[in-house]
């Protein structure tokens, strides 16, 4: 009788033990609209190894790539209300959530990778600015290089002029509709998943994105020229939301945010990497053609952008301090 009871008795236990160390575990859920090859995601899995590993498995990451719980936008949505733990978005998009994203908007602010890398990390601006939505449900952890975003259509844009008259697929940012409609072009804000039957059907007539939107996108197949005008450097954003992070202890916080920032230095060498091989496949398999331009007359056409935004309280210390770390 004896035997029986503490045989119930520990499997009792055993069995608390088992359900208690499965609420101890918590899982967040990260959604965003990228392919699994693309260079995001495979950072992004770097993160989430490495915050299960510094946490003992007590914080899982479940990624949700190719908009499986919905597009960039609802994602965010989801995050400020607190029913979606993680999403990755980028500066341009949050422009309209927090507008202190809109000083990465700006053309031709940076002047090589090595200046945008700086402003990213640096505390006064990248680091700042990810703590600058907490008021509004979500906070920033990291940044991923997105590269630099150029025009892509089924002829060359050599200049301003080559625009005028043709729709333009934007991001739902002020930055690009205000940079497009100054370069010439109509904008035309448009879901990235839509965007390739768009091109193929003459919905609009071209894009402007990284080069690995050619490739792993597939939009090579439907635009065959990328010129090269390299107007903005506008860094992809891994935010999580207020009632998400506060679940967590400060030492699974700790964990997450330095897992975060070492995947950024992870993404910086993988993404330098991985543009010179889709550039290549671009070229060889889908025969695009890469068209260098002269910057110049571009840069002129969007100069009222720099002088409006500097008059602006919340943007003109950030880009001021971004063109003080360029110098």
């Amino acid at each position: 009788m004896k035997k029986t009871i503490i045989s119930v008795a520990l499997t009792s236990l055993l069995s608390m033990g088992i359900a208690l160390s499965a609420q101890a575990k918590t899982v967040l859920k990260l959604s965003h609209n990228n392919d699994k090859t693309h260079p995001v995601h495979i950072s992004m899995q770097h993160m989430a190894d490495e915050v299960k590993k510094l946490t003992n498995g007590e914080v899982i990451i479940r990624i949700y790539p190719n908009s499986q719980l919905g597009t960039q936008r609802e994602s965010m949505e989801l995050l400020q209300s607190g029913s979606l733990d993680m999403a990755k978005s980028n500066a341009s998009e949050m422009e309209a959530f927090e507008p202190s994203y809109g000083a990465f908007n700006l053309p031709y602010l940076f002047k090589d990778r090595e200046h945008y890398y700086r402003s990213l990390s640096d505390p006064e601006v990248g680091q700042k600015i990810l703590g600058s939505s907490k008021d509004k449900g979500f906070i920033g952890l990291t940044y991923y290089d997105g590269g630099a975003r150029s025009f892509y259509a089924s002829k060359p844009i050599k200049s301003p002029a080559d625009l005028k008259g043709m729709k333009i697929r934007v991001q739902p940012s002020p930055s690009a509709v205000e940079m497009m409609k100054l370069m010439g072009a109509s904008p035309t804000p448009l879901a990235y998943g839509e965007l390739y039957t768009a091109l193929q059907q003459k919905v609009v007539d071209g894009a402007e994105n990284n080069e690995t939107a050619l490739t792993l996108a597939r939009h090579g197949e439907v635009a065959k020229y990328f010129s090269e005008d390299q107007h903005t450097m506008i860094p992809d954003v891994l935010l999580t939301s207020v009632k998400s992070w506060n679940k967590l202890t400060p030492e699974q916080q700790a964990a997450l945010k330095k897992a975060a920032d070492d995947s950024m230095l992870f993404h910086k060498d993988l993404w330098t990497k991985m543009i010179a091989e889709e550039v290549e496949k671009a070229k060889t398999q889908l025969n695009v053609q890469f068209i260098q331009v002269d910057k110049q007359p571009f840069v002129d056409a969007v100069k009222s952008m720099h002088d409006t935004a500097k008059q602006n309280p919340i943007l003109k210390p950030y880009i001021e301090r971004i063109e003080e770390l360029g110098k």
